[in-house]
C-alpha cells in the first residue's frame, strides 16, 4: 500500500489527484474520483459562480468523500467563484493562473484547505508563506495553461523549497510517472489526461477518440505571444492559431478572440475544425477506456510495484 502524508491531511485513500478541467471536469467526474479514493475536482474554468454552486451540490448528492473546486484565476467569474467556495464551504480550493492570495483569508476562515498549482519555487515558496496547505507543482508537459519548466526539472526545485506537501503534474499518465514523482520528492500526482479517457469523463466521443489515438508528438503550445501558452492536440484550429500568432499583422486582440469558445467546442460539441482539444504529451500512454477506479488502481497497483523492487538498482 502506498502511504504518503497527504493522504491523512486531505482525507485520500490513493495520492492522486485529478486535473480541474475547464468543461471536462463536472461533477459526475469529480465525484467518481473522490469514490474511488482519490481527490475529484470540478474545474470551474471560465463559468460563472451559479454554474458552479450547481456542480458542487451536484457532487455531494454523488459523494460524501472529500472533492476539490479548482478556481482559474484569469476568469472573468474568479470573485465569484471564490465566494461560491467559501459559502459552500468546499473543503479544498484548488486554484491555476493566477495568485490566490487574495482569497486566500476568506478561503481560510470559512475551513477551506487552499492548493494552487505553481510553475516555480519562487512562488511556490510564496504560496507557503500565505498558508497554502500544499502546492501543484505542474511542468509545461501537461496540457492546458503551462508554465516553462519540465516536471523533471521543477518537482525536486519545489520540494526543495517549501515544507508543505508537493504534488507533481505534467507528463504523468501511469504507475511508471507515478513512482518517478515521488522519487523528485512529491508525495501524490495530478493527472488529467489519463481521465480523459474514463468512462465517467462526459466529453464529446470526438474528444475521447483523439486522445486514445495520440501520439507522443500531437501536441502543440501556442498563446506564448499572448503570455498564457496552452498546449492542445493538433488539429486543424490549434494549426491555423498557432500560424496566426506569429502573423504580425494580426492583434493580440484578435487572438483572443480567435480563441475564444474554442475549448467547450471540443468538450461539449466534438468539433473537430474549430475546437480546442487540450491534452498533455503523455496522450500517447492513455489507449484504453477505464473507469476512474480501474485508472487509479492501476495507476498505484504499478508504482507500489516498481518502488518495492527498487532495491534492485542499489547494490
Amino acid at each position: 500500500m502506498l502511504q504518503s502524508p497527504i493522504l491523512g491531511i486531505l482525507g485520500l485513500k490513493y495520492p492522486v489527484f485529478q486535473g480541474g478541467m475547464a468543461w471536462v471536469s463536472d461533477a459526475k467526474l469529480a465525484a467518481a474520483v473522490s469514490n474511488a479514493g482519490g481527490l475529484g475536482i470540478i474545474g470551474a474554468g471560465n463559468a460563472p459562480g451559479s454554474f458552479v454552486r450547481g456542480e458542487i451540490r451536484r457532487a455531494r448528492e454523488m459523494t460524501d468523500r472529500p472533492f476539490a473546486v479548482n478556481i482559474m484565476l484569469m476568469s472573468p467569474y474568479a470573485e465569484e467563484v471564490a465566494a461560491v467556495v467559501a459559502g459552500e464551504k468546499v473543503k479544498i480550493a484548488v486554484t491555476g493562473a493566477g495568485n490566490p492570495e487574495k482569497y486566500m483569508k476568506m478561503w481560510h476562515e470559512n475551513g477551506v484547505s487552499v492548493i494552487p498549482v505553481i510553475p516555480s519555487a519562487a512562488i511556490a515558496r510564496r504560496m507557503e508563506r500565505a498558508g497554502a496547505a500544499a502546492v501543484v507543482a505542474e511542468g509545461c508537459e501537461s496540457g492546458g495553461h503551462i508554465g516553462e519548466l519540465t516536471t523533471m526539472a521543477l518537482v525536486p526545485q519545489v520540494a526543495g523549497a517549501v515544507n508543505i506537501p508537493v504534488i507533481a503534474a505534467g507528463g504523468i499518465a501511469d504507475g511508471r510517472g507515478m513512482a518517478a514523482a515521488l522519487m523528485l520528492g512529491a508525495v501524490g500526482v495530478q493527472i488529467g489526461t489519463r481521465f480523459l479517457s474514463a468512462v465517467e469523463c462526459g466529453i464529446h466521443p470526438n474528444y475521447k477518440n483523439k486522445v486514445l489515438n495520440a501520439k507522443d508528438i500531437d501536441t502543440v503550445v501556442t498563446g506564448r505571444r499572448l503570455g498564457h501558452p496552452v498546449r492542445s492536440l493538433k488539429t486543424p484550429f490549434s494549426r491555423a492559431y498557432f500560424a496566426k500568432e506569429y502573423d504580425c499583422s494580426i492583434s493580440g486582440e484578435e487572438l483572443e478572440a480567435l480563441g475564444a469558445g474554442a475549448l467547450k467546442l471540443a468538450a461539449a460539441d466534438g468539433d473537430e475544425k474549430n475546437g480546442c482539444f487540450i491534452a498533455g504529451q503523455i496522450a500517447g500512454l492513455v489507449t484504453k477506456e477505464q473507469t476512474a477506479l480501474e485508472i487509479i488502481e492501476e495507476m498505484c497497483a504499478e508504482a507500489e510495484q516498481l518502488l518495492s523492487a527498487a532495491a534492485k538498482w542499489v547494490i
